[in-house]
Parts: C-alpha cells; sequence; structure tokens
C-alpha cells in the first residue's frame, strides 16, 4: 500500500486506536478487540515493553492488509527507523522533530508528529509530515482545529488526548481528519474487560460516521 493510500484510509476509517500496555501480551489483546470493534489503524507505543518485537509480530499476522500498522511516541529518528524495519506503516510522535520526518520521508512513511502551536504546525508541514498530531488535545479542545483551520485550511490534523466517545462528534465537526484514542477507548483492558474495548471502538466509530453525515 503506498503512503498517500494508507493516509486515506487512516483518514476514512477515522480512528486510530492508541495501544499502551503493561506487557506484550496484554497488548495483543487490546489490539484484537480494537480490531474486533472495526479499527483499522492500530498504534503500538513505544511505552509498552517489546513495543518492535510487538509491531514485528503484528506485521506478520496480518500481513494481507487487514489493518494498518503504526508506531508511537517515536521520540526520535533512530526509534523510528526501528519501528519501520519492524514493519510499521505509520510513525506517531509526541512532538515535532525534523529528523524523525526526514527519517520517515526517506522510507516513504507516513509521519504524524504531535505539535499545539501554529509554528509548530506549519515547520511539521513544510518538513513534509502527513498529519499534525493535535497533542495534548484536551489543553485546547476541538476549538483549536477550527482556530488553525481559519488560516491554514489545508492542514490535516487529528487531535489525541482528551478524545473521548462524547466529544468525538465536537472534533470532527471542527475539522479533524481522524482522532487518536487512548485510554478512552481501551480502559475495559485494565479490567480484563476487553469486550467493552470492542464496544467503545464500535461506539467511536458510528459518532465519527454520524458526524460527518454518513
Amino acid at each position: 500500500m503506498s503512503r498517500q493510500e494508507l493516509i486515506t484510509k487512516i483518514k476514512r476509517n477515522g480512528l486510530v486506536a492508541v495501544v499502551r500496555a503493561e506487557s506484550e501480551e496484554q497488548a495483543y489483546r487490546i489490539t484484537d478487540a480494537c480490531i474486533d470493534g472495526g479499527v483499522a489503524a492500530i498504534e503500538i507505543t513505544f511505552t509498552v515493553p517489546g513495543a518492535h518485537k510487538i509491531i514485528e509480530n503484528l506485521a506478520a499476522k496480518y500481513a494481507s492488509g487487514e489493518i494498518i500498522l503504526g508506531a508511537g511516541t517515536v521520540l526520535d529518528p533512530e526509534t523510528a527507523r526501528i519501528a519501520i524495519l519492524s514493519g510499521a506503516q505509520y510513525v506517531v510522535s509526541p512532538y515535532f522533530n525534523p529528523e524523525t520526518i526526514k527519517l520517515c520521508n526517506r522510507y516513504q512513511i507516513p509521519s504524524m508528529p504531535g505539535a499545539m502551536t501554529i509554528k509548530e504546525i506549519v515547520e511539521a508541514m513544510e518538513a513534509g509530515a502527513d498529519i499534525i498530531k493535535i497533542f495534548p488535545g484536551n489543553l485546547f479542545g476541538p476549538a483549536i482545529i477550527k482556530s488553525v483551520k481559519g488560516p491554514i485550511p489545508q492542514a490535516q490534523m487529528m487531535p489525541t488526548g482528551g478524545v473521548s466517545v462524547d466529544n468525538v462528534d465536537e472534533w470532527i465537526k471542527a475539522g479533524a481528519v481522524a482522532i487518536g484514542a487512548g485510554s478512552s477507548l481501551t480502559k475495559g483492558a485494565k479490567t480484563g474487560d476487553y469486550a467493552a474495548v470492542t464496544a467503545t471502538a464500535k461506539e467511536f466509530l458510528k459518532r465519527i460516521r454520524e458526524a460527518r453525515g454518513e
């Protein structure tokens, strides 16, 4: 799948599941629960023990393209390269690091750096970022998307942090091309209730479609 096809699929589905887990087993179970709920994009964060191994195993398991597999909490180009060589199809960072984006461009892998100011957003776009991760989203709420879209309508933004089923429609209507959901989506995993993760994923996707008028 080409770089643009990956971005198009992520935007079409609208939901990126941010997988943070205490163990490899939990990460696999959260991933399976999200997939059962219809999530197309899975982001394995590098805060998970053995993240690169998990990415490698999931890339092999879903080699037919059932999901889009990404790496999150990527702080530097070295980690980005490990993730890409392990099978990550896109790279997400909590902040803007030009060298990380440069490396992703070298491999033609979509990058989603974190940004919160107009300056950061524009610099990330100039560096070749595909989607700007508005993070932490809860600091400003959906209004930041609408405000940025005023002077920079071409900005492709995805909020992460503070996005829930109760406000996801506000983010989409404000102009977000997709949303990243972590604890609000996967909190059921803490008590072993993976069925709740699946149900929450379905609800997220339902509300995204409704907000888009689909």
